[in-house]
């Protein structure tokens, strides 16, 4: 007879995984800035993530034990000395999703690393935020994400973005074996000791994909941004599958070998959701009268609002996130341990692919946070990272049906995505294929002197970043044999992107089965808050 633990923990793996009987409550699904309610077809296996872990008990107390106890580097406050040059590096704000409860994890740690730098008499400090050909961040969004007094203390002169297309603000360390360029900011090169802050919101965040990516520039980008890195990687969330991982740790080896960095990594639990709106935590099976109630009151509320409104509103809902774990010292083994307690919160097990895959599309993204999801990052939600919230072995079948669930809008913003309009309207028209788009056009986004001003001084994702927009979704495209895109409001964006539409869910559904047969199984993978489907064949 198994032990009771075992027992236990069985009935907690499982119960992530709902198969649909008849009546089976309807599902509410993000699709934009609004939900469904949908029923689905008896069968239809519902993937809900696992409850959200237990937070550390004290935050500040679990930082000081890191970063006094780090894996493979002495204690930090041993590498501090008088009148070295120190930098720390920050995560931006494309991690977590939505953004954190304040005091932000990232807040906590360099009030402790600051006050230790003090103590041991270092005053050349210097706070970069590793945007890399991210848009950079506002001053209000800087503020919010390290408080008043940092902010205070150390903005514009001592706190600022990267920027990749500074030509006295890069220098190159060297070539990998591969020939790939290592590159990085000229502070961060010049610097005695680099503390790196990160948030792993999911597994493929931190490690040397921190250093390696973040705060350097296009031609060492070039070396892993590309489709073909993209086909070659079977999961961007499980190192040993992803070509993308390995490219970034060859060039990150590099970075450690010239420079002194000191991790910080932590990991969050998934409480994206808290009061009034945590039921959409929950599996509808648990829904208490009052949270139905909660639901059509807020899917009314959100329905009334112009969509300006409404997108204003949810980005404006924190997630109350708590941290799990915090590990510290060098790249590799700090990542070994934080990928184990990622792994943890998210991975649920699930046996076997499905021919149809329903995957809703929330309001945001990495690169729409305060903006617009417009149609590039719908497809990159849904081809790139949704598809691979996995470790190597895709919940759909090879040539089978992926359904995304989004109004698909026909809307761009023209201050953070300026590139993304152009690509949109004059280049995908004439192309979908990646390859050509490299070879063809992306230099000529990259080094148009208007993207890099905008880069450079407003607040836009570099001219080339639609393009890596497209690249992420290489091996969602190359794996299905259709992707329909149900409750699209208009023809001419799914059109564009190489898609079906359909008015709604139920008849997605129709379509999918007339292509892959009558009998095809379903699965909907329901998201937010995160999960990774752990399949095994």
């Amino acid at each position: 007879m198994r032990p009771i633990k075992t027992l236990q923990k069985l009935h907690d793996e499982e119960s992530q995984v709902v198969i649909t009987e008849k009546g089976s409550p309807p599902r509410a699904l993000f699709s934009g800035e609004n939900f469904l309610l949908e029923d689905l077809p008896v069968g239809t296996r519902v993937i809900f993530p696992r409850p959200p872990m237990e937070g550390v008990p004290n935050v500040k107390a679990a930082i000081r034990w890191a970063i006094n106890h780090p894996e493979g580097m002495d204690p930090l406050h041993a590498l501090l000395r008088p009148g070295m040059k120190l930098t720390c590096v920050i995560d931006d704000i494309s991690v977590p999703l939505p953004p954190m409860v304040t005091p932000d994890v990232r807040q906590s740690i360099l009030e402790i690393v600051l006050e230790l730098a003090a103590d041991s008499g270092v005053d050349d400090i210097h706070l970069l935020i590793a945007n890399a050909l991210h848009r950079r961040m506002t001053e209000g969004e800087m503020r919010r994400m390290v408080g008043t007094k940092i902010f205070d203390a150390y903005y514009p002169d001592r706190y600022y973005n990267h920027d990749a297309e500074d030509p006295d603000g890069i220098t190159e360390l060297e070539r990998t074996a591969h020939n790939e360029v290592v590159a990085v900011n000229r502070r961060v090169a010049e610097s005695d000791l680099i503390v790196y802050v990160n948030v792993n919101f999911v597994p493929m965040n931190g490690g040397h994909k921190s250093m390696g990516t973040g705060v350097t520039n296009y031609a060492s980008l070039q070396a892993h941004h590309n489709p073909k890195t993209i086909r070659d990687s079977d999961s961007y969330m499980e190192p040993k599958a992803s070509a993308l991982y390995k490219s970034n740790s060859r060039i990150g080896t590099v970075i450690d070998k010239h420079l002194k960095v000191f991790h910080i990594e932590t990991t969050l639990n998934n409480r994206m959701f808290g009061a009034p709106t945590d039921f959409l935590a929950k599996k509808e099976e648990d829904y208490t009268e009052a949270d139905r109630l909660k639901f059509q009151a807020m899917r009314f509320a959100l329905g009334k609002m112009p969509r300006a409104v409404a997108r204003k509103v949810l980005n404006a809902i924190p997630a109350p996130y708590d941290v799990t774990g915090v590990y510290a010292g060098a790249t590799e083994p700090v990542h070994v341990k934080t990928l184990e307690t990622s792994w943890k919160q998210y991975s649920v097990p699930v046996q076997g692919q499905s021919d149809i895959v329903i995957f809703p599309i929330p309001f945001i993204s990495p690169y729409s946070v305060n903006s617009i999801l417009n149609p590039l990052l719908v497809q990159v939600m849904g081809l790139g990272y949704f598809f691979n919230l996995n470790r190597g072995i895709p919940l759909v079948k090879k040539g089978g049906v992926l359904i995304l669930l989004h109004p698909a809008y026909d809307e761009f913003d023209p201050e953070h995505h300026p590139s993304y309009i152009e690509f949109f309207n004059r280049i995908l028209p004439e192309t979908r294929d990646s390859m050509k788009l490299q070879h063809k056009y992306e230099r000529e986004f990259a080094e148009n002197p208007s993207y890099v001003h905008l880069y450079r001084k407003g607040n836009a994702y570099h001219g080339v970043h639609p393009f890596y927009m497209w690249y992420w979704g290489e091996n969602g495209r190359q794996h299905v044999g259709k992707v329909i895109v149900a409750g699209a409001e208009n023809n001419h964006v799914p059109a564009l992107l190489g898609w079906d539409r359909t008015d709604t869910l139920t008849e997605a559904i129709e379509e999918a089965r007339g292509f892959m047969g009558r009998s095809a199984t379903i699965s909907l993978l329901r998201i937010a808050p995160t999960l990774l489907a752990d399949v095994k064949l």
